[in-house]
């Protein structure tokens, strides 16, 4: 569940980039984030995973208020979220398994539970027989399907992808979103930030359009509603 209510947000140099933002997303839901380029949409992903802070306003992401949450807490909110982004972000010196493992390393996994979650994640999106390979032996998809396993290896609540289709070919890219809707279903809340409207037009889910830092349009089964 995430929970804005009267969330603003001012940069040091005096730029709004978010303005009375009120928003509810419900757990299990498929949320399109879209709006013309500097309309907030990566400061609304920052604030949700603590990246940045509020300049006003409450957020609840997952029980936790995420305003007030102290330093020592920030990585259980983290460890919630699963993220993916438009440039991959994987470790280029190790392999497919490695990268994925990674990911419950830095949470304290056991080698026990990494054996046998790790092989599981990685069958999921398709990559089992790639796990021995470096990202520079795959295709761009192939690596999105990489992080994909990432963010999901811990089995967190709400998967935050931004932009996810960016640097993909069209078919490689409902590919992609083909796959975290597989992952939708299972019931873990999405929330993909994109510029992709034949994607967001495809898909008829909800879609929340920011404009000047303030929600234009939420319309439960929208559209992109932008020209390219």
């Amino acid at each position: 569940m995430i929970l804005l209510t009267n969330v603003s947000k001012t940069y040091s140099n005096g730029t709004i980039a978010l303005k009375n933002v009120n928003l509810y997303i419900a757990k299990g839901e498929f949320v399109f984030v879209v709006g013309p380029s500097g309309a907030g949409k990566s400061t609304l992903i920052k604030l949700l995973m603590r990246e940045e802070t509020a300049s006003y306003g409450d957020i609840i992401v997952n029980d936790f208020d995420v305003g007030n949450l102290k330093r020592q807490y920030i990585p259980y909110l983290r460890r919630s979220i699963g993220t993916v982004f438009q440039d991959f972000r994987l470790l280029p010196n190790k392999t497919v398994y490695e990268n994925v493992a990674f990911a419950m390393q830095v949470t304290e996994a056991s080698a026990k539970e990494i054996r046998r979650q790790v092989p599981f994640i990685l069958g999921m999106v398709g990559l089992a027989s790639k796990a021995k390979m470096c990202p520079h032996q795959l295709s761009g998809g192939e690596q999105q399907r990489v992080s994909l396993a990432r963010a999901l290896v811990n089995n967190p609540a709400v998967l935050i992808a931004d932009e996810p289709t960016g640097n993909l070919d069209p078919e490689t890219a409902w590919d992609i979103v083909k796959l975290i809707y597989d992952i939708n279903r299972r019931g873990t809340t999405v929330v993909m930030a994109t510029h992709a409207r034949e994607i967001v037009n495809g898909m008829k889910k909800r879609v929340i359009a920011l404009e000047n830092g303030m929600i234009a349009r939420d319309d439960e089964k929208g559209v992109y509603g932008y020209e390219d």
